[in-house]
């Protein structure tokens, strides 16, 4: 076949995003098909691409910039709303990317399947810009737009998007041939008109890819982590790490994370007992991960949205503390840290998460 991707997110990027799109293209090509991958070019990309037998065009770099948030005061607090607000009400900057998709894809043709990639949501936009009800006018025969949390029924930003946005995702979803969503829950956050065009396709991974550290333990002491981004009043930490430096005995807990503001003021009172960590490259990252006794996952609200980090954490086969802001349990807590996982979050069905059974599900969808 001849598979179409059209992704903001690649490698070399990090995040869930670039994992899904990255993992997928290696897959369909490792099984023989012909792949091709639209997105932002990076000066890694020619090596990689003969590596792993990827065509990868340039989606080029968007010029609209994020507002920089720099300065102190009244004036941070200022571009700190304009930016947010920015974001909010008009998608900006990521709108951009409508009109880069539309272009990109324009010169394309005669693909069996085109697969666009979100967030951010304006990559499917583009798409719907310039797919007709006439078929041959199409750069593909079916589009499946590949959607990881929803857009308009998210759960955990802290603002609700604009009600207007809801006309644009309608618009979108009544061209797209198939929704493919990462778990059942995520259905919930999308239209009920559009539920029959929705297919549950989990974020999946090349378990064989990723080493394990199989030496001795570490330290004498629990030793457990954390890597992810945080929520304020959401997937807070807050609580979790108050606890913390409330305990006497000696212990680690490594937090690789950017929102880094949630985590410092916890810094001096756990006496260098919490460490935040830079963020390393994902097989790297679960290589320290798996070092430690245990892992960490803070909860999203509700059940639309579940973080792919769990995936993670399977793979490197730690038993996961699970916490929900808000209501901390702290008989648990002190079981972990005893060395007991009795209570320990269990992920059904872990071959799921395969990237050779998820990508046999999006062959299957055509």
């Amino acid at each position: 076949m001849k598979i179409l991707i059209i992704s903001h997110s690649f490698y070399p990027m990090n995040s869930p995003r670039a994992n899904r799109t990255t993992e997928l293209a290696k897959e369909f090509a490792r099984r023989g098909h012909k792949v091709t991958v639209i997105t932002p070019r990076s000066n890694t990309h020619l090596e990689f691409g003969k590596e792993f037998g990827i065509q990868i065009t340039d989606l080029g770099q968007p010029k609209w910039q994020s507002i920089a948030l720099k300065g102190s005061g009244l004036k941070l607090l200022l571009r700190r709303g304009i930016k947010r607000f920015s974001n909010l009400l008009f998608e900006y900057p990521n709108i951009e990317l409508v009109g880069m998709v539309k272009c990109a894809l324009q010169r394309k043709n005669n693909y069996d399947v085109l697969i666009s990639i979100a967030a951010p949501y304006p990559v499917h936009w583009g798409v719907a810009t310039i797919w007709s009800k006439n078929s041959k006018k199409n750069p593909a025969k079916k589009w499946i737009a590949d959607c990881g949390d929803p857009y308009m029924g998210q759960e955990n930003d802290s603002f609700k998007k604009p009600f207007y946005f809801k006309y644009v995702e309608k618009w979108f979803m009544r061209k797209v041939d198939y929704i493919t969503v990462p778990t059942e829950g995520s259905i919930q956050g999308y239209y009920p008109e559009f539920h029959s065009k929705i297919k549950v396709i989990p974020q999946g991974f090349r378990f064989e890819d990723i080493q394990r550290y199989q030496g001795k333990k570490v330290k004498n002491y629990p030793v457990f982590g954390y890597a992810g981004m945080f929520i304020p009043g959401r997937r807070d930490p807050s609580e979790f790490l108050n606890y913390l430096c409330t305990l006497e005995q000696e212990y680690e807990f490594h937090v690789y994370t950017k929102t880094t503001h949630l985590v410092e003021p916890f810094l001096e009172r756990s006496k260098g007992r919490i460490q935040i960590k830079s963020y390393l490259p994902r097989e790297q990252l679960l290589y320290e991960l798996s070092k430690m006794d245990f892992m960490v996952n803070f909860e999203n609200v509700g059940s639309k949205q579940t973080p792919s980090k769990l995936i993670d954490y399977l793979i490197i086969e730690k038993p996961i503390l699970s916490i929900e802001t808000g209501n901390l349990n702290i008989d648990i807590i002190k079981e972990f840290i005893s060395g007991r996982y009795e209570s320990a979050k269990i992920i059904e069905n872990p071959d799921q998460y395969r990237i050779e059974n998820v990508c046999s599900e999006f062959l299957n969808l055509n």
